[in-house]
């Protein structure tokens, strides 16, 4: 089991990074909140994300994390019957660790219920499995990037095609958003048009 990769960021995007570690690319599956560290690093920079591996018939997915408690968050809802890897990023990309813990323990089922994917079983599902499985953290907000509107609008739309949104659906979203907020940052803007799709 790989506990954790560390090696140069050789490419970065909202869904995934390829972590050069001695010359091998490892490409491994992120969430926004993970992006949103690794874009502060920057590319050609050194980072290590703590991984999960997923060893299916047909392939061998790496997930990673920016820090411990967003793979505890990540593994406990993937122990929940019908959650998945995907869907478990999704709900990690919509929301960080502070905010998943607050809305199980709130019991705030239209939280979840805001992430593609996750119906209103599901949501239910996830806060009973887990109430008893989650610990409060002292992670804080992530900040927005302040990138320009340009290069964001553009980031967030090639990751929620990626994460199976239509193009036309995705750029709708996203043009409501930045026309009211040009100085959106892109975790921020795919976050809030998560929750308009």
């Amino acid at each position: 089991m790989i506990d954790y990769i560390k090696g140069t960021i050789a490419e970065l995007n909202p869904t995934y990074a390829v972590i050069d570690n001695h010359g091998v690319g490892y490409m491994i599956h992120i969430s926004l909140s993970t992006y949103d560290v690794l874009a502060r690093v920057g590319q050609g920079e050194m980072a290590m994300l703590y991984v999960y591996e997923a060893i299916r018939e047909d392939a061998h997915l790496l997930y990673g994390f920016s820090n411990k408690s967003e793979r505890e968050a990540f593994l406990a809802l993937i122990s929940v019957s019908g959650v998945g890897p995907n869907i478990a990023r999704m709900i990690l990309s919509s929301m960080n660790v502070d905010e998943f813990n607050q809305a199980i323990s709130s019991n705030n089922v239209a939280m979840f219920k805001t992430v593609k994917g996750v119906g209103a079983k599901t949501a239910q599902r996830i806060i009973v499995d887990l109430k008893d499985k989650i610990k409060p953290t002292g992670n804080t907000l992530l900040q927005q990037t302040g990138q320009a509107a340009g290069e964001a609008f553009d980031e967030a739309l090639a990751a929620l095609v990626m994460l199976g949104f239509t193009q036309q659906a995705s750029q709708k979203a996203l043009k409501s958003l930045f026309s009211s907020n040009p100085t959106l940052g892109v975790e921020e803007a795919i976050k809030r048009a998560l929750k308009m799709m």
